[in-house]
């Protein structure tokens, strides 16, 4: 599944501010860490504000905080702001001998679809937070290769 930028900015976003509800972070702070542009961002920042997902702080110490329900958000609900969740069967010229294999195509593309909308509504983000939370916790506990035995050797 490819998601368009908008639909991944405002995630990692909306995740980023989720985490933390009462910290406000600038469209900078966020597109510092992730590496992605500032302007596309705030773009997705100022809909997100639009649809009541996050508040806009003005001021000094200004930025974004989370407005919504991390236990009730599901990820369907972030995307579908930015973009349907639809395939696209782009078969241009084809006769109406192919016409069976087409509708059959549709039938599948039509059901992958229905199921992936299902999955993407069953997935909050208090569980992807909670996901994200123990991978690092354990990535943070684990050190690398090699560096546990030069600090104890040193």
């Amino acid at each position: 599944m490819k998601l368009n930028k908008a639909s991944l900015f405002a995630l990692i976003s909306v995740l980023e501010l989720a985490s933390d509800p009462e910290r406000q972070l600038s469209t900078s702070d966020i597109a510092d860490k992730y590496g992605i542009s500032s302007h596309h961002l705030a773009k997705v920042m100022r809909n997100l504000v639009h649809q009541g997902v996050v508040q806009a702080m003005r001021g000094v110490g200004g930025g974004y905080r989370f407005a919504g329900n991390v236990n009730r958000t599901t990820l369907l609900d972030i995307i579908q702001l930015f973009e349907t969740l639809e395939s696209e069967l782009d078969l241009p010229h084809w006769n109406k001998a192919a016409e069976p294999v087409v509708s059959e195509l549709h039938s599948v593309t039509n059901e992958i679809d229905t199921v992936t909308r299902a999955i993407l509504d069953t997935i909050t983000l208090a569980t992807v937070l909670k996901n994200t939370r123990a991978t690092g916790e354990g990535a943070a506990e684990a050190s690398p290769p090699g560096r546990a035995s030069k600090t104890a050797a040193g």
